[in-house]
């Protein structure tokens, strides 16, 4: 399983996930927000146009980690992607 993981080394969710990932053996490609220019512009391209993120920007969340996958699939929720 191939899985890119947009989020930050400094959210603690995202560190789960990554952890989780890396137990379930997948090949994990990290898009670092806190640490790339070029990685906050493919999340916020993300923020801005995928529907996941309506409930999250009205409730002031910040919606990562996300996880794209090799199937074009987006989604937010780590469970989907271990399935």
């Amino acid at each position: 399983m191939k899985v890119t993981v947009v989020g930050s080394h400094l959210c603690p969710d995202t560190l789960y996930a990554l952890n989780k990932l890396v137990e379930a053996k997948a090949d994990i490609e990290f898009k670092n927000i806190s640490a790339s220019l070029p990685d906050l512009k493919i999340y916020l391209k993300l923020r801005d146009s995928e529907a996941m993120y309506e409930k999250i920007k009205e409730n002031g969340g910040i919606g990562i980690p996300c996880f794209l996958l090799e199937d074009g699939t987006k989604t937010l929720n780590l469970d989907d992607v271990l399935k």
